[in-house]
């Protein structure tokens, strides 16, 4: 099933309507009130911003999924593989608090709780359990891939909401694709020393280069952590290739905002 582009005013955003109903986007850079390098929809909170510009961003993408910008919690991502559980008491951590932890995956089944991972080029994902009203929400990039961080993820929402990965849907949103993600051996190796086999067709050699989908390799991910195929939704579209709709580290280096995938939890019934 294919990504649906949104245009509200000037703001561009992704669903996937594979997720169904939840609240949730992906963000493009377009629609908001930053400048200069960071113009015009960085949703960043460490890139240099004015809270102010922030504080805006935030309300036009937030009130373009439905979401509460001063409940919203944010990742604190180092490329690592650590999951969150994220209750009432983090409400507004990251834009209007300060973070006091750091995860590059964020689970909730509190209703209401908007959460929110980045990317300028890194595989972002969004979870959601319908059974039991829990999403996630992962940064991936090719350190958190290799060390299974989308596994450790669905994993995670099963021991605390006994979700079951073949009831789980999820989204790979737009990431660096193939044709961008050009690099030296050494991701390739990490990938076939966590996924054997199963990163091989992920892998292509060109050169003395190797080309790597990540999006391709989360997805398989999801597939060995249980999630059915049928239940996995792929955006497809390389964030290199596009600079003029999303934020590239690739293109940019760190002159560059961030686009965010946030979802939230249905309300309370």
């Amino acid at each position: 099933m294919s990504f649906e582009t949104h245009t509200d005013h000037d703001l561009i955003y992704l669903t996937s309507p594979l997720l169904g109903a939840v609240r949730h986007g992906f963000s493009t850079r377009q629609g908001g009130v930053s400048i200069g390098h960071l113009s015009t929809l960085n949703l960043g909170v460490a890139r240099g911003d004015s809270p102010e510009n922030l504080a805006e961003n935030y309300s036009r993408f937030c009130g373009a999924i439905g979401a509460d910008p001063a409940r919203c919690v944010l990742s604190s991502q180092v490329h690592e593989t650590t999951v969150r559980l994220c209750a009432e008491a983090d409400a507004g951590k990251g834009l209007l608090r300060a973070r006091d932890y750091n995860a590059d995956a964020l689970i909730t089944n509190t209703p209401d709780l908007p959460i929110a991972v980045f990317s300028a080029d890194c595989g972002i994902l969004l979870l959601r359990d319908p059974v039991h009203n829990a999403v996630g929400a992962i940064h991936a990039g090719w350190r958190g891939c290799a060390g299974g961080i989308v596994e450790k993820t669905v994993r995670a929402m099963t021991h605390h909401f006994s979700t079951d990965p073949g009831q789980l849907i999820a989204a790979i949103g737009p990431c660096i694709g193939p044709c961008c993600f050009e690099t030296d051996a050494d991701v390739p190796a990490a990938m076939e020393a966590a996924l054997d086999q199963d990163a091989a067709p992920y892998l292509r050699k060109a050169g003395q280069k190797w080309h790597v989908d990540l999006a391709g390799l989360n997805r398989q991910w999801l597939l060995r952590a249980g999630v059915p195929a049928e239940h996995i939704d792929l955006c497809g579209i390389c964030t290199a290739c596009h600079p003029e709709l999303f934020w590239s580290h690739r293109k940019m280096g760190e002159d560059r905002g961030l686009q965010a995938a946030m979802i939230v939890p249905d309300s309370a019934l």
